[in-house]
């Protein structure tokens, strides 16, 4: 059985070493929880990924409540999301604290337009392996291009564009259904 402090150690690690947000957490998470602790199949972890990504809230947080409660029900969850979430509230409180007075300093603002690539490639990665194990291929790539370039170039709202999506897949669903 899982011990609540392995629990909070897994999830500090993923909230301490992860830079970027949710999205960048991924590889980590995957690493951690599917590779290292073999807490979930590659398949479960796609599926609780999915599920944490429909929810309301923060994807690492949600990650966090869905395994905690499949391992160790409430106090698992506990354990989880407290492991999750220490090391990135001191970080915010210390920058909180730090920004004022080195907002201008050239040194701090190279550090965070060097660290802007890296992000990009830390989210980047995991999309791509994500759309191998989903299976997806090139010729669903075309989707999300047209999302990003309807809100880039035309300023369409991304919750019009969810809904658009949600309509046409349930659409779709059906057609491919009804075969």
């Amino acid at each position: 059985m899982v011990k609540y402090c392995e629990l909070f150690y897994s999830f500090l690690k993923i909230g301490t070493f992860t830079v970027g947000g949710g999205y960048a957490m991924i590889p980590l998470m995957e690493e951690e929880l599917v590779d290292k602790r073999q807490w979930m199949s590659r398949e479960e972890f796609l599926d609780q990924l999915a599920l944490s990504q429909s929810m309301p809230g923060v994807l690492a947080v949600n990650m966090a409540t869905g395994l905690g409660y499949r391992l160790r029900g409430m106090w698992g969850v506990v354990s989880a999301i407290a492991g999750n979430i220490i090391m990135p509230i001191v970080f915010i409180l210390v920058l909180a604290l730090l920004f004022r007075e080195f907002r201008d300093n050239i040194y701090v603002e190279r550090f965070f337009m060097g660290v802007r690539p890296a992000v990009v490639a830390l989210i980047a990665a995991p999309v791509f392996r994500l759309g191998q194990s989903a299976k997806i291929g090139w010729k669903d790539c075309w989707i999300p291009i047209v999302a990003a370039l309807l809100i880039w170039l035309f300023d369409v709202s991304p919750i019009l564009i969810i809904l658009a999506a949600v309509a046409l897949g349930f659409a779709y669903g059906r057609i491919v259904n009804k075969k």
